[in-house]
């Protein structure tokens, strides 16, 4: 009201202020957007279960954007690729052979392969198994990738 009344000199402060104001908006919204950049990611790094030290870290609103884009790629994925749908968290890399020879790093109990074979997974224990099966298990720390 006193810069409308006729004092100029505060017209500059006014401006300065909201030009601060602005900057402070875009270093938020830049922020927040790459946090959920982040926490996308980490939906293709972990899985659709995040560990419980990771949701700690994270605010409500959060966990709410990673389970409404859980569900929103899981719509998807069943969409594409027939009956069964693909997982497209699978085979992030292409793979250089079939089968990979993983180390148990802790236990874990049975664990099934599509051919209806079921492996017993203790620790240390090292198997011969498909690729495509263990690779959600080697993200999570369960098994090692053996390299010779």
């Amino acid at each position: 009201s006193e810069a409308k009344s006729g004092r100029t000199d505060l017209i500059f402060l006014i401006r300065f202020r909201h030009c601060c104001l602005l900057r402070n908006q875009r270093c938020l919204l830049a922020y927040l957007y790459d946090r959920l950049l982040r926490i996308r990611a980490l939906r293709w790094e972990y899985g659709s279960v995040l560990p419980n030290t990771i949701q700690f870290h994270m605010s409500a609103e959060e966990v709410e954007w990673f389970n409404r884009y859980k569900k929103s790629l899981a719509t998807y994925m069943r969409s594409v690729g027939g009956e069964e749908g693909l997982d497209l968290t699978q085979d992030v890399k292409p793979p250089k052979s079939l089968y990979i020879e993983v180390r148990c790093l802790r236990d874990y109990g049975e664990f099934e392969i599509d051919d209806g074979t079921t492996v017993l997974l203790k620790k240390n224990s090292q198997h011969f198994l498909p690729r495509w099966k263990c690779e959600q298990l080697i993200r999570q720390g369960v098994l090692e990738h053996i390299l010779s």
